[in-house]
């Protein structure tokens, strides 16, 4: 994307910086205000502002790093296992409190390697950091998001209806089968950002990738292409970590203990 083209997007200035600095001041209040927490308290208030503050420095590191980075081959490797690491520290500790956060590596992993293995064997992107780390960060994120939602929702249900999960299992299901058929429903709602931002592509909203695309030169055509195919893997991504964080749950590798309340990663 040339110089002009990005300043014409957004440009970087103190002026965007106090804007910035306003908005999240904005939400942290209206958090704070309306007590959005699970338990009514000012708690998701000072999770937005840490997340603010995170933002900045994580983006103003990676910024500065980022030309080293995609010059060589295992420091643009050893980067994409941070981001991995991260993506899995994020989303286990977001799901459970306890040891078995870890498990949450699979259902990341499990959506995002095919992907990006086919993407480098059929050659539509080379091992270069340049093309390699926006995707990767992309599906990375996608898988986090669908992992978080999918078993963050099939442990509330299953606490909400462990009644149900008894009754099944009365009537000769075994433990894994009864978890399953109570929280797939409730699990399977982790697609639904997915789905919402695919079906109303280019109606309600112009991706990132597609509006990026464009300002770097690119033809709509083009772009175009290049948004579909964001989209697309991310369906394929969100379902595959879905389905592996559903069945790690009914199989009670990913638990939590009773009265157990997730923390902030």
């Amino acid at each position: 994307m040339s110089e002009s083209a990005a300043s014409a997007l957004l440009p970087v200035n103190a002026t965007l910086g106090v804007l910035l600095a306003v908005l999240l001041v904005a939400a942290v209040a209206v958090a704070a205000y309306a007590r959005l927490s699970p338990d009514g308290s000012r708690g998701r208030a000072r999770e937005i502002a840490v997340a603010g503050v995170r933002a900045t420095v994580q983006l103003a590191v990676v910024s500065l790093l980022i030309g080293w980075v995609v010059r060589s081959v295992p420091v643009l490797l050893g980067f994409l296992l941070v981001m991995y690491a991260v993506a899995v520290r994020t989303a286990g500790r977001r799901i459970t409190a306890n040891s078995t956060w870890w498990w949450v590596a699979l259902p990341i992993a499990a959506g995002v390697v095919p992907v990006v293995v086919a993407l480098l064997l059929t050659g539509l992107v080379p091992l270069k950091g340049i093309a390699l780390i926006p995707i990767a960060g992309i599906l990375i994120g996608g898988a986090l998001t669908a992992t978080v939602l999918g078993g963050r929702r099939a442990l509330d249900e299953l606490h909400t209806r462990r009644g149900e999960v008894e009754a099944g299992m009365a009537l000769g299901l075994l433990d894994s089968e009864a978890r399953l058929e109570i929280a797939r429903p409730a699990a399977s709602d982790a697609l639904l950002p997915g789905l919402d931002q695919t079906r109303t592509v280019g109606l309600v909203t112009l991706p990132g990738a597609f509006v990026g695309m464009l300002l770097g030169g690119a033809s709509p055509v083009q772009a175009g292409a290049v948004q579909l195919f964001v989209l697309v893997a991310l369906l394929a991504v969100q379902a595959a970590a879905v389905a592996v964080v559903l069945e790690l749950v009914a199989r009670g590798h990913l638990h939590r203990e009773q009265g157990e309340h997730p923390g902030t990663p």
